[in-house]
């Protein structure tokens, strides 16, 4: 599919004509302006997510979101009516009891996630909302509008009574269709077994974050291992509220069902009137799709196999329920470099609002709009961070200097502004490793913070913190949770004489041409140019000559010294840094002076 179907408005074909070769979300919205007006000329574009909320809702779950999210936005920009739905999957069943939780909510396995108690200590009605909350508080502050719609509500209130009907009567369609992907070895007697579900998830660990559909909820099966006792919907049970349910019988004119729960109650009920089931998974998807009139949704790389949700769903949504399959990109991975120990006690990975306490709104969107989806990426809590900043902040620059490549300034629009307005930013934003160097040195003491930061720049120094937040904030929040202790900044009390008193005269003379052009060059500026400029003297050169590789080496060495004598260590933060957060007249005392 392309951009050549027909417009809404003549406005607009200019504005998709323009857009297609600017960045891979333009490409997307001209595919589903186009597919959009051929399906439902004039009515509101419709493009989706699903999230699962049976545990923390993780930066891999993120890419189901920001996909459709950017992609929906970018049509909004050009004045198309468009919504963007998250379908919460809180009808799911809970599965297992996670890491870190009372083994007794095992009793609720089976459940679903609106019927489980949320995690002790929690102020949310269920486990389902508990979740649910912190994802819907990053996408508030992301920037990301949506409209959510619980499945727990759609199924209980009768809204698909209509879908699940005709579901039932088409069973032998559907079962049809699955049997397409069916292997033998699943043909053996099992139940629960046609390929993997929309929300399936492989194991997670700190090097590798799958963006896996969901969060962690299990695959679902397919309604039966076909023959003539499939049926594709599970009721829950009206006594002990479990899915361990299997039906045994259905009339289609009565709509009378009858099932036989592992608790060992057994009723038969209307489906005309029974509101405690739901549709399995490979058809509920589809179903929705047809319900919702989604145009675009994607999924993870699951979905790439025979017999997947996705494969599976793009049938039976046209041979079922008479609907076209969303144009859906698979999108790949999101790794995670530097695990936060922080979320690792937790018992799982980061999440977005993990993500949040550490770096701004508009760089975490940056990462997920830079990247067609199809690509993998990482997301850094270690080290890491302070260059994927330095990559930010210079394509701030080349922005400003008009040297910006299309792409990437399309990318930067999307991570600063959404259709409804920009984000929050930082007035003075700081290099993110200079503001973390100073938290680190200071302890996260104001007074000191400031002082360090007014003498960056004399000469148009920071006169207030707010101007360098919320970055500062992010900066202080990495250093205090994903800095080990054993690698924080220590400055040290008293000089180490012993040290000292050990250095030859070439070593003495370095740390006395030092401390000579302390004065004259105190900033963040002078002081790098004087820390790197004294090995250049030593060896008979200007201060701004050109290193040499044995002049590189001499550097490292002065550098180290420099460290062990403020910090007791060989390595620490960026030394001009330091010196200014030290303070010139501690520096004296420690080098000797």
């Amino acid at each position: 599919m392309g951009p050549s179907g027909p417009c809404a408005r003549k406005k607009d074909v200019t504005t998709v004509a323009q857009s297609t070769e600017t960045d891979w979300v333009s490409r997307f919205a001209d595919e589903v302006i186009a597919e959009a007006e051929r399906r439902a000329p004039g009515k509101p574009i419709v493009c989706a997510s699903g999230l699962s909320p049976s545990g923390p809702i993780h930066l891999g779950n993120l890419r189901e979101v920001m996909t459709p999210h950017l992609v929906a936005d970018e049509i909004k920009r050009r004045g198309y009516d468009c919504v963007h739905i998250i379908s919460w999957d809180d009808y799911d069943r809970y599965r297992k009891v996670p890491a870190g939780i009372d083994p007794s909510w095992a009793e609720h396995i089976g459940k679903p996630l609106t019927s489980v108690p949320p995690p002790p200590g929690s102020e949310h009605p269920n486990w389902a909302e508990h979740f649910k909350a912190a994802m819907i508080e990053a996408l508030e502050q992301l920037g990301v509008e949506f409209r959510g719609i619980s499945q727990t509500e759609q199924y209980t209130s009768g809204a698909y009574r209509e879908q699940i009907l005709l579901a039932m009567r088409e069973r032998a369609r559907i079962d049809a269709v699955l049997d397409r992907y069916r292997t033998k070895d699943k043909d053996k007697g099992k139940a629960a077994g046609a390929g993997t579900g929309k929300k399936s998830q492989k194991p997670v660990d700190e090097a590798e974050l799958e963006a896996a559909e969901g969060s962690g909820a299990a695959s679902e099966d397919d309604g039966s291992a076909g023959g003539a006792g499939y049926y594709p919907y599970k009721p829950y049970c009206t006594v002990c509220e479990k899915d361990l349910t299997t039906v045994t019988a259905y009339d289609e004119a009565s709509t009378e069902l009858t099932y036989v729960c592992e608790c060992g109650h057994s009723e038969t009920v209307r489906l005309s009137e029974f509101n405690r089931g739901k549709l399995v998974w490979k058809v509920d998807w589809p179903m929705r799709w047809a319900y919702e009139g989604v145009v675009f949704e994607p999924s993870g790389v699951d979905h790439s196999s025979p017999g997947s949700s996705f494969v599976v769903g793009g049938q039976i949504v046209r041979e079922v329920f008479d609907a076209d399959q969303p144009i859906g990109p698979m999108y790949a991975f999101v790794g995670i470099s530097g695990m936060a120990k922080m979320s690792s006690s937790k018992g799982g990975v980061p999440t977005p609002g993990d993500a949040l306490e550490i770096m701004e709104a508009p760089l975490l969107r940056w990462l997920y709009a830079r990247r067609k989806p199809n690509q993998s990426f990482k997301i850094a809590f270690d080290q890491e961070i302070q260059r994927t900043y330095d990559e930010w902040d210079a394509l701030e620059r080349k922005i400003s200097e008009g040297r910006a490549q299309p792409a990437d300034v399309a990318a930067y629009n999307r991570s600063v502004r959404t259709a409804a307005g920009e984000l929050p930013r930082t007035p003075r934003p700081l290099p993110y490793r200079t503001l973390a160097s100073v938290a680190d040195v200071t302890q996260g003491a104001e007074e000191q913070i400031l002082r360090i930061l007014s003498e960056l720049d004399p000469e148009n120094p920071v006169t207030s913190l707010d101007e360098t937040r919320p970055r500062l904030n992010c900066a202080e929040r990495w250093i205090t949770t994903q800095v080990p202790a054993d690698q924080r900044t220590r400055v040290r009390e008293e000089p180490d004489t012993e040290l000292l008193g050990s250095l030859d005269e070439e070593q003495r003379e370095s740390l006395r041409l030092l401390l000579d052009g302390l004065d004259e060059h105190w900033s963040l500026d002078g002081l790098t140019t004087l820390v790197y400029g004294v090995p250049k003297v030593q060896a008979g050169l200007a201060p701004d000559a050109k290193p040499t590789p044995e002049l590189k080496v001499a550097q490292r060495s002065f550098f180290a010294l420099l460290y062990r004598l403020l910090v007791g260590r060989d390595t620490g933060p960026r030394l001009p840094t330091l010196l200014l957060a030290v303070g010139a007249g501690r520096v004296r005392k420690l080098l000797g002076g």
